[in-house]
Formats: structure tokens, sequence, C-alpha cells
């Protein structure tokens, strides 16, 4: 378990506590501001006390969590805020679709590469500095984005756009696993998909209301106020959480040896490819349902929003689930393995359903299935999260760069699959979430061996 918030105290770091219980353990941790800013106890508690000591470490976790929400939520805002502008973008600069679309992938790349710079960046200088740094240029970023003349200009821009970006991803990650352990991590992994997913459900919604009262640059203006509101919130209430006697020395070289010890070992190779695997088929659905409930089954965009927001909402509250009643009841790699088996269930309906092996399937049948496929999620992605982080205790940052870079990478293969069969058909969408679900539950079984890790999955991979 992870130094208590009085232990790291006495080490002259200021941090947040990681419990009510490791508040708990001694005033030091309560005489003094937490790492979120949150102030001390009422003088009517008395110093160190449970009481006092429970309160302030509740303020600071709630303080944390809305800040790493905050940090999470800022790249697919940036993403998907955007999306509603992309005809009027292509009208405005004069530029070809396909050349306007490529300001999708400039962002999306950056934030896949930005993670492995900005992950070992972490591991050396703390996880402070290169996130404050990371958001000032992300910021800059932004705003000439909003004065772009050209499209190559904001291809670019996006890109270090998304570089930038990524800081946020892979530093809350690192964060997490520095001020918690275990079931610990869990929930507040669980915890985290509250905020951050719902933000892919209301960014388009975001951008469409910014449309009716600016052109596409202003939702450029509206994520720079964004940017310029999470830095300072950042600098003011989100202190170092990774002390300097754990932080790593070396340069480029040592932090690639730390990467290639990290792939090298078996059972966190394991959860980060199950993970990313799991992931691409949230990718497959996300890249292909506008196409899939609109075009084939002739749905309106109505009822395609009002059926992407239901999903979201069943991700987010099986996420809940997760972290509010079966952490701390069913093991991590029980609740994981039942995630990736239900994934694999639903994504083989599906493709039973498109393919028309169980008869013409309508709407309502497809829509229950992409409900459950996106639900169980909600296992699946916290879950592995986890069980890779709780061994990576010395890398925490590099590890998180290798979760997210996979991740984002994986997944952007696998979207563009989904329509290589054209547009008559949902059948590529189902095959590519098959293959990545079973793919999962291949890597979970074959490489983490879930039979084995009594506490393995415990211990850290690195030493150093």
């Amino acid at each position: 378990m992870p130094d208590s918030g009085a232990s790291r105290a006495q080490q002259g770091q200021e941090h947040i506590p990681t419990s009510s219980k490791g508040a708990a353990q001694g005033a030091t941790a309560t005489a003094t501001p937490t790492a979120a800013g949150a102030p001390a106890a009422s003088t009517t508690t008395t110093p160190g006390s449970p009481a006092a000591s429970t309160t302030t470490a509740r303020r600071a976790g709630l303080l944390v969590t809305l800040v790493l929400g905050g940090l999470t939520a800022l790249p697919p805002l940036s993403m998907d805020m955007y999306l509603p502008a992309l005809p009027e973008v292509t009208d405005a600069l004069h530029a070809p679709a396909a050349t306007v679309q490529l300001t999708l992938t400039a962002c999306l790349l950056g934030m896949a590469l930005g993670q492995l710079v900005v992950g070992p960046m972490s591991d050396r200088w703390g996880r402070r500095t290169p996130l404050l740094l990371g958001m000032v240029v992300y910021v800059i970023a932004t705003a000439i984005c909003a004065v772009a003349p050209t499209a190559e200009l904001l291809i670019g821009f996006r890109l270090l756009q998304g570089l930038a970006g990524a800081a946020g991803i892979v530093i809350s990650r690192a964060v997490v696993r520095d001020l918690y352990d275990g079931d610990e991590m869990a929930r507040f992994f669980s915890t985290l998909m509250l905020i951050s997913g719902v933000a892919p459900v209301i960014a388009p919604v975001i951008g469409g209301q910014v449309l009716q009262f600016t052109d596409w640059r202003g939702i450029f203006v509206v994520l720079t106020f964004v940017g310029v509101l999470l830095t300072l919130v950042v600098w003011k209430w989100l202190h170092e959480t990774l002390p300097a006697t754990q932080r790593h020395t070396g340069g480029v070289g040592d932090a690639l040896r730390t990467m290639r010890g990290l792939l090298a070992d078996r059972v966190f190779t394991g959860y980060m490819l199950a993970g990313s695997l799991a992931f691409a088929a949230l990718f497959a659905y996300v890249s292909a349902s506008p196409f899939v409930v609109q075009e084939i089954y002739g749905a309106s965009p109505q009822t395609f929003s009002l059926l992407f927001g239901i999903n979201s909402i069943g991700l987010i509250a099986v996420g809940q689930i997760n972290g509010k009643l079966l952490v701390g009841r069913v093991s991590l790699d029980k609740a994981l393995g039942f995630g990736l088996a239900v994934i694999s269930v639903a994504a083989i309906a599906l493709l039973l359903m498109t393919s028309g092996v169980l008869g013409e399937a309508g709407l309502l049948p497809v829509a229950a299935g992409l409900f459950v496929l996106m639900s169980a999620m909600g296992l699946a992605m916290p879950n592995t999260n986890t069980q890779a982080l709780m061994r990576t205790r010395h890398a925490a940052g590099s590890a998180s760069a290798l979760l997210g870079t996979s991740q984002f990478l994986i997944g952007a293969i696998a979207s563009p699959l989904v329509g290589i069969a054209g547009e008559k058909t949902a059948v590529p969408m189902a095959v590519v979430q098959v293959v990545c679900a079973l793919s999962a539950v291949a890597c979970f079984l074959l490489l983490c061996r879930p039979w084995q890790n009594t506490g393995a999955a415990r211990g850290p991979a690195l030493k150093g």
C-alpha cells in the first residue's frame, strides 16, 4: 500500500491522503494544507482527531477527483466539440474534406505519441512540472488553432494540441498510482469514469450550441478558456505527488530501458493489451455508430443522440457499480474477466444479427447489443488500468504512457476498418468488435494468467 498522508508529509512532500484511514494516522497530515489545497479541519475540532482527519481527506479526495477528471475530460472535449464544425471548416478554409479530416487524425496521433514523451518526463521531474508545461503549450496551440488561416497550419497545431493535451491523460493516471493502491485505486478509476465518461457525450452538444453564436473558431476560443482555467486549477490545487526520492534520474536511454522492462513483464503487457483491445472495440462502436444507426437502420439524428447517450450512461453506471459495490468484495481479475466475457458475447450477438444469421434484425435488438457491449466497458477499463499500474510503483508515468499510447494506437487502427465493406452493411463493425474482444480475452488468459495472480499482481514489475 502507498505511504499514508502522515508519512508522506513527514518526508517533506505535500500529498493528498490516500483515504480517510491514512489521513487519520497522525496530526501531521491534517495540520498542513493537503496536496489538493483543501483547508485544514475547523478549529472547533481537535487537530489530529479522527473526525478532523476524515473531513480533510474527504475534501482533498473530492477536489483531486474533480481536477483529475477535468484533465482526462479535456482530450475528448478537444476531439468531439470540433465534430459539428467540420463542414464549416471545409468551406471556410477552402480545403477538401479529406484534408480537414486530417485535423482530427493529427490530434489523435498527438495524444497517442505525446504520452510516450510526457510519461517518462513525469517519472524524472515529478508530476507537477510536466503537467503545467503541457497545459501551457495546450493553451497556446489551441489559441493558434482559433486563428489558423490555412488547413495545413490548423493540422500542425492540432497535432501540437494533441501532444500537449496528452499530459493530462498520462499524468492523471500516474497521480492516481502515486496516491492509491489495490482496491482504492480501482475505486478511484471507477469514479474518474463518471467524470471523463460524460465528456464525449456532451462535447458535440456543446460544440453545436457554440456554433449557434459564433463560427468554428469560437469552439477553439472556448477550448482555450477551458485550458486556461484547468491550468490555474492545477497550479493552485494539485501539488506534487511523487517524492524526489522516488524519481528517476536517467535520460532518454533510461526511459527507454524502463519501458522495455515494462513490456518484458508478461503480466503488465497482458493487462495493457487486454485493455487496449477492449478499448478498440469501443472505438469501433464510436466510429461506426452514426453510420450504422442512421444510414442502415434509418434512425433520426435525435434518436442516434439518445441511443449514444443511453449507452454512455450504461458505461458510467457499470463503472460506478464496479467501484462502489464490486471492488473489495470481488477480486479485480474476476470482475475484469466477467466484463471481457460480456463484451465478447455482445460482440458475437451483434455479428449474428448484422450478418442476418438470426434473420432480419431491427434497430432495437442491435441497439440492445451495443448497450450491453458499451456497459461492460465499465468493468474492463478501470480494472485493466488498476491491475497494470499496481505492478509499476516506481515507473507509474512510463507505465501510464504505455497504457494510453497502446489504447489510442490500437483504437486508431481498428476505427477505419469498420467501413471497409462500404456503407450498406454493419458487419465490419461487428467483425472488428468480435476480433478485438476475443483477442482481449486471449491476452488476459494467456499472458495475465489470473488463476496465478493470488498476490503477484500487487508486486511492482520494476524496482527502480
